[in-house]
């Protein structure tokens, strides 16, 4: 029968096999996570990155500006209202001033912009057709089942969008429609963190 080993006594071997912690990962456990910190201090407009930047020694700046980055894409998102918006040009302006591949990154921009136009159009456009539908077919249904109980409808007037059902509904169908752009969008935050 093996011996019964202590949680501490288990920790300290999981942490013997794991071997030497090297300069490297220090580094990098402590400044990426700086650097996420600057990021949504950027954001926020509470901070000037190229002066937070400017503090650091070369090995420490490249740490930070990979949490920047990081920070920085995930916060490029559908631009749903003004907020958002000014978030995106933030957060496309604060990777312009740590990326060095000016046009790589202008390449993949224009491409984000189209999204964005074609998002505000286009995607507003198919919103509105299929909310109505959507308001079209509920309403039909209330309609049916209001004269399968009363034996008629005529005369009273449903107001579909308060239901919880139509709600829910239309959140997955909103998902639904957003979930394109979403993928396009995607794909090009991982051709961001892809270039210098």
């Amino acid at each position: 029968m093996g011996e019964i080993k202590s949680a501490r006594e288990i920790a300290m071997a999981k942490l013997a096999q794991l071997g030497e912690i090297t300069e490297e990962e220090r580094l990098r456990w402590k400044y990426v996570p700086e650097g996420a910190r600057l990021a949504a201090g950027y954001l926020g407009g509470d901070c000037n990155l190229i002066a937070e930047l400017g503090k650091y020694d070369e090995k420490q700046k490249e740490y930070i500006i990979e949490g920047l980055n990081d920070t920085l894409i995930r916060n490029i998102n559908l631009p749903d209202n003004d907020l958002l918006k000014q978030k995106n040009k933030r957060a496309m302006d604060g990777l312009k001033a740590i990326k060095k591949d000016r046009v790589g990154l202008e390449n993949i921009y224009s491409k984000i912009r189209h999204i964005f136009e074609h998002y505000q159009n286009m995607g507003e456009q198919q919103k509105k057709q299929a909310y109505l539908a959507l308001k079209t077919e509920f309403e039909a249904q209330v309609r049916q089942a209001l004269k399968q109980q009363l034996g008629s409808a005529v005369g009273i007037k449903i107001d579909v969008e308060k239901q919880p059902q139509f709600q829910a509904e239309w959140r997955r169908r909103l998902t639904q429609l957003n979930s394109e752009y979403l993928k396009l969008l995607d794909e090009l935050r991982q051709e961001l963190k892809a270039i210098s």
